[in-house]
C-alpha cells in the first residue's frame, strides 16, 4: 500500500504542474485587460494617465515577459505568498482561510445528503428491480437528474421565503460560533446540491448493486441460507460501494466549483460567490490563485478516491 501511494503522489507532481501553467497561459489570453476599469473613463473611479498605468503594470509584475511572471508566480505560492486582490487589497490567503470553511460545509453536507437519499433509493431499486418502488424511483431520479441545481435553488428560495419567512445570513456565520445560523445559512445551498447529486447516486448504486447482486459469492450466500437482509449488508453493500466512493469523491470537487451558481443564487459568502465577484471585476491574482486552488483540490480529490479505492478492493494497489 505504501509504494502505491508514493506512485500516486509522483504521478500527482505532473498533473499539479500543468494545472498552473493551463491557469497562467488562460489568464494572459483572456480578454479583458485587468487594469482596464481604472483606465476606463466610464467604468472606472479613477482614470490614470499612460505613465501611471505603466508604473501600476510594472507594481504588479505585467511588464516582465511571461516565464518570469509565471516563476515569480510559483515562486511566491511556494513561500505561501498568495497575493493580494487588486481592487480591495485584502491578502488573498486570507480570503480563502474566511471563505473556504463555507464552501467545504456546503460541499461536505450536500454529500452526506445524496448519500442519505440516493444510496438507499439505488439499493432497494436493485433488489426489487421493475417494481413499482422502482420504476417511480427512476423517473423521480431522471427529473432531478434535469432541473439545474441553481433553478431549483431560486424555487427554493421563493417557496421558504414566502411560506416560512426563512431568512438566512448573507455574513459569514461559522459552526463555532453560532451553530444554528451556521446551519440556516449552508441547509439551502446544500440541500439543492445534495437533490441534484442524489439522483446521480442513485443511479450508480442502482447499477452497482445489481451487477454485484448477481456474482457468485452472493449466490453461495444465499444457498447456505443467510437472510437476504445479511446478503445485501454483508457482502452486496460493500462491493457495490466502490463506484459510489468513487463518484462522490468526484462530485465533491464539482461541487466545491459548482457552488459557484448556487452560492450566488442563496447570497452565500463562500468561496465562489468571492470567484464571482472577481470575475466581475477582473481582479486576476484572486481569479488565478483561486482557480488554482479548485485544481489542487481536484487533483487531492482524485488522489483520494484512488487511495480509498485501493483500500476496499486490494487486488486495484497490486495492478
Amino acid at each position: 500500500m505504501q509504494q502505491y501511494i508514493v506512485r500516486r503522489l509522483m504521478l500527482s507532481i505532473p498533473t499539479i504542474f500543468g494545472v498552473t501553467v493551463l491557469i497562467f497561459l488562460a489568464m494572459r489570453v483572456l480578454p479583458g485587460d485587468p487594469l482596464a476599469m481604472i483606465q476606463s473613463e466610464g467604468s472606472g473611479s479613477h482614470i490614470l494617465s499612460e505613465e501611471q498605468l505603466q508604473a501600476a503594470r510594472a507594481s504588479l509584475g505585467l511588464d516582465k515577459p511571461y516565464y518570469q511572471q509565471y516563476l515569480e508566480w510559483i515562486g511566491a505560492i511556494l513561500r505561501g505568498d498568495l497575493g493580494q486582490s487588486f481592487w480591495r487589497g485584502d491578502s488573498v490567503r486570507e480570503i480563502i482561510a474566511r471563505r473556504l470553511p463555507i464552501t467545504a460545509e456546503i460541499a461536505g453536507v450536500a454529500i452526506l445528503v445524496s448519500w442519505l437519499i440516493g444510496v438507499p433509493i439505488g439499493v432497494f431499486g436493485a433488489i426489487r428491480p421493475n417494481s413499482w418502488l422502482d420504476i417511480s424511483t427512476r423517473l423521480g431520479v431522471i427529473v432531478f437528474l434535469a432541473i439545474p441545481s441553481f433553478w431549483l435553488g431560486l424555487l427554493l428560495i421563493m417557496t421558504s421565503v414566502l411560506w416560512f419567512n426563512w431568512r438566512p445570513s448573507l455574513t459569514i456565520v461559522y459552526f463555532t460560533d453560532d451553530p444554528v445560523a451556521n446551519l440556516q445559512m449552508i441547509a439551502g445551498p446544500a440541500l439543492v446540491m445534495g437533490i441534484g447529486l442524489a439522483a446521480v447516486i442513485a443511479r450508480v448504486a442502482r447499477a452497482a448493486t445489481l451487477e454485484v447482486l448477481n456474482e457468485d459469492y452472493v449466490r453461495t450466500a444465499r444457498a447456505k441460507g443467510i437472510s437476504e437482509r445479511s446478503v445485501v449488508l454483508a457482502h452486496v453493500l460493500r462491493n457495490a460501494l466502490l463506484p459510489i466512493v468513487t463518484v462522490s469523491g468526484l462530485a465533491f470537487g464539482g461541487l466545491l466549483g459548482g457552488s459557484v451558481a448556487v452560492e450566488r443564487a442563496f447570497g452565500v459568502p463562500g468561496l465562489g460567490q468571492a470567484l464571482v465577484l472577481a470575475l466581475t471585476e477582473r481582479d486576476w491574482m484572486l481569479i488565478q490563485n483561486l482557480v488554482l486552488l479548485y485544481g489542487l483540490i481536484f487533483t487531492a480529490l482524485n488522489l483520494l478516491v484512488d487511495l480509498s479505492y485501493a483500500w476496499i478492493d486490494p487486488r486495484i494497489r497490486y495492478g
